[in-house]
């Protein structure tokens, strides 16, 4: 009989796979089914928004790092202007926070949203789509009360709001976080007990408490391997200390722990909405009234040369951070994520650098896909919710 022979064979996945979430390269060594090896590759998706923010005056900033984080565009944007305003040495009234925990908590739950309908989605649970971006419209719809824009709203901007709610704000978000929780009822029904998702979800992409903390992982990921790091909780903002919600882990820090873990980050997210809401007055105040920094509001009077001054000052020329650095972390969708921010004293950043979550997923994806089947990729991948654009910055 001829002698039989393994072989290993290399295979690229992506970087336009559909399963990559956006163009994530994996070059894969099989043995069979069985992966024995992988090697990530980024940089696709490059888009150095990085560098063009420094030719930006400050809040010309806000629309590109939305653009970052494509599916926490206010959660980058409330980084941004916390590190902005850590220099300026403002301090925003109460209301103003409280309306930036609620866009927050909303923004995690429409994140978390298209999250789980795409890893439903590539793992073989096609309703599960459609549930959960009949949700995310209505989110989507909020985003377009407030600002006119359903993905990328800037509406937190440096010194609070660009300008105050609008009538029907409270009543439509109130009517969202009345209906959601049983809509996460549905979709628990449809997958955590779920024999095939079971099957697909448990004991695959294992990353543990010491590899989670070895790479840096933060977020769900880290969460569901056991490690309840939480910005939130370790380094309160906005507020949050005051709030009253929990911080959900896992144990084993399998696709199925990150599974629950979101499911459960969702259910507290919403809680934090609903307190959020309760201490907001649907008019007041929307920034710090510091109008060398923030626009007048357009009901106020002034003569034609103070308009006209107002109007170069803010737009024309700009306003200046003191020199100096700041980070101010925040706990976005996918972890901690916060942006480094050097002023040189001008109207212009001197230097951003974000520190982005997704980064240190890709990092870490190796670890948790080598030794599973090639069938157990897809499924690793969309549990760890990376985003190239925050990747690829």
């Amino acid at each position: 009989m001829p002698e039989l022979r393994s072989e290993i064979m290399t295979v690229n996945m992506g970087p336009q796979h559909p399963s990559t979430h956006g163009v994530l390269r994996l070059v894969l060594q099989l043995a069979g089914e069985s992966v024995v090896g992988a090697d990530t590759t980024i940089g696709y998706l490059h888009t150095g928004i990085e560098k063009t923010a420094e030719q930006k005056k400050w809040q010309q900033v806000i629309p590109l790092v939305e653009r970052m984080d494509y599916l926490a565009a206010q959660s980058n944007s409330l980084a941004f202007c916390l590190s902005v305003e850590r220099l300026l040495g403002v301090e925003m009234p109460e209301r103003v926070q409280n309306i930036r925990v609620l866009l927050a908590e909303l923004q995690r739950l429409n994140s978390h949203l298209v999250w789980l309908a795409t890893h439903g989605l590539e793992i073989g649970a096609v309703s599960v789509m459609m549930y959960c971006f009949r949700e995310r419209e209505q989110l989507l719809n909020i985003n377009e009360m407030i600002a006119g824009f359903r993905m990328f709203p800037s509406y937190i901007r440096i010194g609070g709001l660009r300008e105050d709610l609008p009538p029907g704000f409270h009543e439509a978000v109130s009517s969202f976080l009345d209906a959601f929780p049983s809509k996460l009822d549905e979709y628990e029904a449809l997958l955590t007990r779920n024999q095939i998702w079971l099957k697909r979800t448990r004991n695959v992409g294992i990353i543990g408490k010491e590899d989670a903390v070895a790479y840096g992982l933060v977020g769900p990921i880290a969460r569901a391997a056991g490690v309840p790091y939480d910005v939130r909780k370790a380094f309160p903002y906005l507020g949050y200390e005051t709030y009253d919600f929990m911080v959900p882990t896992g144990t084993i820090g399998d696709v199925y722990d990150r599974y629950l873990v979101r499911i459960e980050e969702m259910r507290q997210s919403t809680r934090l909405a609903r307190q959020a809401l309760a201490r907001i007055t649907p008019r007041g105040v929307y920034d710090i009234q510091d109008y060398r920094i923030v626009p007048p509001p357009k009901d106020k009077v002034y003569s034609e040369m103070e308009a006209l001054i107002q109007h170069f000052l803010i737009y024309s020329q700009g306003f200046t951070v003191p020199a100096g650095e700041s980070y101010v972390p925040v706990e976005g969708p996918r972890g901690e994520h916060g942006f480094s921010i050097v002023s040189d004293g001008t109207n212009r950043p001197y230097r951003i650098k974000l520190r982005p979550p997704s980064f240190y997923a890709c990092q870490a994806l190796p670890r948790a896909i080598v030794g599973g089947l090639i069938a157990d990729v897809i499924a690793v991948i969309g549990s760890t919710d990376v985003v190239m654009g925050d990747v690829d910055r």
